[in-house]
């Protein structure tokens, strides 16, 4: 991606919970986990946890009122001190497509969190459409351009190729890798969009370029499409820099000059256990440095979330009116 990392972000960045937080936290997921039956996709399971996320402590419910109001200039919200007791973890699991079936106390978390900034959804041919998903480094897969790998992975959109991407990308810590340097690269359009000249602004606003879906859903032709859209003054932006292809050499040129603003004003996570990151998938990138795991039960583990603030613009989408994209 580049040789000149970005900064860290620094501590201060996002809202650090009081323990009295955390431990309302704690046991507001502890029923959510311990709620009948105990199964996460199931539609009782999340109609529960989004009655339990009204219950949350108030700072936290205002700050992500606020975000979902304005997500800033950085597209990011950041939730420190979170319960994760690091002695109750299970190993990291190894295995390829790994989800969150059966509820544990850190998949409520991220759980509770995310219904109360929207409506978790997943896709179906994504993780067989699990809600909560597991971020894990998996053996033979450390050059996957995708959450399995420990490569560098490529700043990217997600899922940018869909029509119906998600709102919001959540990413909750529960172990970082070995040497607790692993990062998690985000970058603004709305930081970016200075940098860029208006004549690559417009190019870069056409529909010449075309994002190619990983195999799973890949359903006959990939359209194309701007990468900026909206607002020329506040646009939303969608690109993956490894999958998005330019059809002439004018929107290369536009292209790279995107790349090369975005690393120039990307920060970088280095999640801790406790830390959720929502992304605003609209307006930010995201990537991931690159790191050694061991394989040996203590390697980097994240829950994901994908979040929609419009349930029904998708509702002939999702089967049986569920949260399962198809």
């Amino acid at each position: 991606m580049t040789t000149a990392l970005p900064a860290p972000v620094a501590a201060t960045v996002g809202l650090a919970l009081t323990d009295s937080e955390r431990d309302e936290v704690r046991r507001l997921a502890g029923l959510l986990a311990a709620q009948p039956p105990r199964l996460i996709d199931e539609r009782a399971w999340t109609d529960t946890a989004r009655r339990l996320s009204n219950r949350l402590p108030l700072r936290i419910r205002e700050e992500i009122r606020q975000y979902r109001h304005d997500p800033g200039a950085g597209g990011l919200l950041i939730l420190r001190n979170l319960p994760v007791e690091a002695d109750d973890l299970p190993d990291t699991p190894t295995v390829p497509e790994s989800v969150e079936r059966t509820a544990t106390v850190p998949a409520a978390v991220i759980s509770l969190i995310s219904l109360s900034l929207g409506e978790v959804v997943a896709y179906r041919a994504e993780k067989s459409g699990a809600l909560v998903q597991n971020v894990v480094p998996i053996p033979g897969r450390e050059d996957s351009q995708s959450n399995a790998g420990s490569t560098l992975l490529e700043l990217h959109v997600e899922n940018a190729f869909h029509p119906h991407r998600p709102d919001y990308v959540g990413l909750f810590c529960l172990r970082n890798d070995h040497t607790n340097t692993a990062g998690t690269f985000v970058s603004s359009i709305r930081r970016a969009l200075a940098l860029l000249p208006e004549e690559v602004r417009e190019v870069l606003a056409a529909p010449r370029f075309a994002t190619e879906p990983p195999p799973s859903f890949r359903s006959g032709e990939t359209p194309r499409h701007p990468v900026l859209e909206g607002d020329t003054q506040d646009p939303n932006v969608r690109v993956d820099f490894h999958a998005t292809h330019p059809l002439d050499d004018e929107a290369e040129q536009a292209l790279q000059s995107l790349r090369a603003a975005f690393l120039d004003v990307a920060a970088m996570l280095v999640l801790q256990p406790g830390e959720l990151a929502f992304v605003d998938n609209r307006v930010a990138v995201h990537g991931r440095t690159s790191f050694r795991p061991h394989y040996d039960g203590q390697d980097r583990w994240l829950h994901r979330t994908f979040v929609h603030l419009d349930h029904r613009r998708t509702t002939g989408h999702r089967a049986g009116g569920g949260s399962v994209l198809v």
